[in-house]
C-alpha cells in the first residue's frame, strides 16, 4: 500500500510542478500583452540619449589685443582685423584695439610714446593673445614679449621675422606679406604694352628698403622688354612732384611702393588722398602699385596684396593656439601666396586706354575714383 501511495504522490508532485509552469508562462504573456508597445523602444532611445549626451563644459571667453601699426577706418587695416575675426571661428573674444597711426604720425617720438602706451596695456590687461598688424606693431611693441608667456600673431610682415627676433621664439608665430611684383607687372603690360621702362618711386619708410631689395632681385623674372631705371626715396611732397614731373619724358610707367611720408614743407605729412589726386591730375604715365586701396584712389593696376586672407589666416592661428592649445612654434610663418588683380577703369579712361573685354574679365574692376 505504501508503495501505491508513494507512486500518487509522485505523480501529484509532477503534476503541481507542471501547472506552476504552465502558470508562469500565461503571467508573461499577460504582462507582454498588457505592457505598450512603444515602452520598451522608448526605454531603449533614452537610454541611447543619455549615453550621448556631453557633459556642460562652460564657454571661455578669451582676452585678446589687436595691435594695429596704422589706423582705422582705412581699408587695409580694417580687412585684416574682420579677416582675423573671421578666422576664429566661433570663440567668444573680447578685443581691445591699439591704433598705432604711423602712416599719419611718422616720427620716431610719437612711435615710442604709442608703443609704450600699448606694453603697458599688455602688462595689465594681460590678453590670452596678442594680434600685431604690419611691421612697426612688430619693432615697437612684439619683440619685447620674444619667449614670454603670451602668445603673438602676426601678419602682413614685410621684413624678415628674424629682424625682430621672432625665428626660434617660443610663442611668436603668423603671416608674411610678400608683393606681387612680378605679376603686377605682367597686369600692366596687357594694359599698356608700350611699356618698356619704368621708375618705382617710394616715401622713406623703414618697411621699404627689404621690399625694394626682394624687388631687385625678382627683375629677371620680369619680361625681357622691360627695366627697372631706378628705385627713387624721397622725401618730401615737393620732390615727389618734381619727380613725376621729370618721369613723364623718361620713363613708360611708374611704380608707387610708400605714399603716406612725404612731408609738406611743415614736416607734416601729406595725405594718401592728396598724393593720389595730384598724381591723377598731373600725371600721364601708367601706373601701378600692390594694394587695393591705391587703386580705388586711382593708381592705375595692381595684383593686390589681400588684407582679408592676411587676417583670415592669422586668425586660424590664434583658433589653434586658443582652443587647441597649439604652441606658437608649431605654426610655420609663411606668406599668403593668392593675389587679385585689380584695374581702375576711371584711370584707364583718363588716360585713354582701352582695356580688352579679355582682361577686364579676368581682374575686378573699380569703375570710379573713391575719395
Amino acid at each position: 500500500m505504501s508503495g501505491i501511495k508513494d507512486s500518487i504522490n509522485s505523480k501529484n508532485v509532477v503534476l503541481l510542478g507542471l501547472l506552476l509552469v504552465v502558470l508562469g508562462i500565461a503571467v508573461i504573456f499577460f504582462l507582454r500583452g498588457t505592457t505598450p508597445k512603444t515602452s520598451q523602444a522608448e526605454i531603449a532611445k533614452h537610454i541611447k540619449d543619455a549615453s550621448m549626451r556631453e557633459p556642460v563644459v562652460p564657454t571661455k571667453r578669451f582676452k585678446i589685443l589687436h595691435v594695429m601699426s596704422y589706423h582705422s577706418p582705412w581699408a587695409w587695416t580694417d580687412q585684416q582685423f574682420q579677416g582675423f575675426k573671421d578666422g576664429l571661428g566661433g570663440l567668444d573674444v573680447e578685443y581691445k584695439v591699439v591704433q598705432m597711426d604711423t602712416k599719419r604720425q611718422s616720427s620716431e617720438q610719437w612711435k615710442q610714446k604709442i608703443a609704450t602706451e600699448a606694453r603697458g596695456l599688455i602688462d595689465t590687461w594681460k590678453p590670452d593673445l596678442v594680434f600685431t598688424g604690419d611691421d612697426n606693431a612688430q619693432k615697437y611693441v612684439a619683440k619685447h614679449y620674444i619667449n614670454t608667456d603670451i602668445p603673438f600673431v602676426f601678419c602682413a610682415v614685410n621684413n624678415n621675422p628674424a629682424d625682430y627676433g621672432f625665428v626660434g621664439s617660443k610663442n611668436v608665430t603668423g603671416v608674411l606679406e610678400r608683393l606681387h611684383f612680378e605679376q603686377t607687372v605682367l597686369l600692366l603690360k596687357q594694359l599698356v604694352p608700350t611699356a618698356h621702362k619704368i621708375a618705382v618711386i617710394t616715401d622713406p619708410g623703414k618697411m621699404w628698403p627689404p621690399i625694394i631689395q626682394t624687388m631687385k632681385r625678382s627683375e629677371s623674372k620680369l619680361p625681357q622688354d622691360v627695366e627697372i631705371l631706378g628705385y627713387y626715396v624721397l622725401n618730401t611732397f615737393e620732390e615727389y612732384k618734381k619727380m613725376v614731373k621729370n618721369c613723364q619724358s623718361e620713363v613708360d610707367a611708374i611704380g608707387m611702393l610708400g605714399v603716406f611720408e612725404f612731408k609738406d614743407e611743415n614736416g607734416v605729412n601729406v595725405s594718401l588722398e592728396q598724393v593720389q589726386r595730384w598724381t591723377i591730375e598731373n600725371s600721364s604715365l601708367p601706373d601701378f602699385a600692390f594694394w587695393k586701396d591705391r587703386v580705388d584712389k586711382g593708381t592705375l593696376c595692381a595684383v593686390t596684396v589681400s588684407g582679408l586672407a592676411q587676417g583670415q589666416a592669422a586668425g586660424k592661428i590664434a583658433q589653434g593656439i586658443l582652443s587647441e592649445g597649439r604652441s606658437p612654434a608649431s605654426f610655420p610663418m609663411k606668406p599668403t601666396e593668392k593675389g587679385i588683380p585689380v584695374v581702375s577703369l576711371a584711370r584707364a579712361k583718363k588716360l585713354n586706354l582701352n582695356p580688352s573685354s579679355s582682361v577686364l574679365l579676368t581682374v575686378e574692376v573699380v569703375t570710379e575714383f573713391i575719395w
